[in-house]
């Protein structure tokens, strides 16, 4: 079930065509995600392997018994962009569904790796697992 969301985002991307629109797509979705309540933005929350400054924080939601609901933030305009997917991607589901997502199908799918320097795709990943890690304790 949650690894078709991947390929939905996938399948959205692949409309857009070229990088300079993924790009733009990607900064769009950034400045729609919704803003982060000051007081999660702690160093817990705080993923310190990226280069930007970026808060994950994961919370019980309340209309769905089981399921975490996500919020996040980041300084930098794409990489807050990639936050907002992967708040959208991670937020409704339970622990056990955030845990079998495939990431790497979805960053593959939309061709990151080609477009992000290195230090910026091992703090991407950085981001996933420590959303993965909040899911499992909270």
């Amino acid at each position: 079930m949650s690894n078709d969301d991947i390929h939905e985002i996938i399948d959205d991307f692949e409309l857009l065509g070229d990088w300079d629109q993924r790009y733009q797509y990607l900064v769009e979705l950034g400045e729609r995600l919704p803003r982060m309540p000051v007081e999660h933005k702690t160093d817990a929350n705080r993923v310190m392997e990226c280069m930007s400054l970026v808060h994950v924080a994961a919370h019980p939601d309340p209309d769905q018994p089981g399921h975490l609901l996500y919020t996040g933030d980041c300084d930098t305009a794409i990489i807050k962009g990639v936050v907002a997917l992967l708040v959208g991607l991670f937020s409704n589901k339970t622990p056990a569904d955030i845990e079998s997502l495939d990431v790497d199908d979805l960053f593959k799918g939309l061709r990151l790796e080609e477009h992000l320097s290195p230090n910026r795709h091992v703090g991407v990943y950085a981001i996933v697992n420590k959303m993965k890690r909040q899911a499992r304790v909270v």
